[in-house]
């Protein structure tokens, strides 16, 4: 085949086998009543109010993977896992969301206050395993590392939020 030919074909392969969605990993992170696997279960400290959505992601605890796309991920065959929920109104929210096996894996929370799917760092508040120190940069991936061990690991995530010049930090 010619490089041409390769060439032409790409888009329609790509079409094909690109999945896409706000859906993606929804499936394989959801956590399954009396299921015992390996799994995160998060209690979310700090959260700014009880508007919009919680968003966990899983990523492997790798700098080339690390907050890399959903769709490259997973037609790449590499771990990613997504949970999404409103934002309750009671105690401390806690989020379970589910993994290939024990591990570590870089495991993030966003606080999508207004529901758009998108995250804004002016409005939006975000949490790191490890509860790294924020500032005005986003942490390195190795600082955002939780080891998952054969049933439920619990973990607790502090949320930053905008805080003047100062960046994301938590509120107290």
């Amino acid at each position: 085949m010619t490089l041409l030919t390769s060439l032409a074909i790409l888009p329609l392969l790509a079409q094909g086998a690109l999945q896409t969605g706000p859906d993606l990993g929804k499936a394989e992170g959801r956590c399954r009543a009396n299921e015992q696997g390996p799994a995160f279960i998060v209690s979310v400290v700090g959260l700014k109010d009880r508007t919009g959505n919680l968003k966990l992601e899983v990523y492997p605890a790798n700098e080339e993977d690390y907050l890399q796309d959903d769709n490259i991920l997973l037609n790449a065959g590499k771990t990613f896992r997504r949970v999404e929920v409103p934002v309750p109104a009671g105690a401390t929210p806690e989020l379970c969301i589910r993994v290939p096996g024990p591990g570590r894996y870089s495991v993030v929370l966003l606080h999508d206050r207004d529901m758009n799917h998108r995250f804004n760092w002016q409005r939006d508040g975000v949490g790191f395993a490890s509860n790294p120190s924020l500032g005005m940069s986003q942490p390195k991936w190795h600082q955002t590392v939780a080891t998952a061990g054969s049933g439920r690991t619990r973990i607790s995530i502090t949320m930053n939020y905008l805080r003047g010049l100062r960046g994301m930090q938590p509120l107290n």
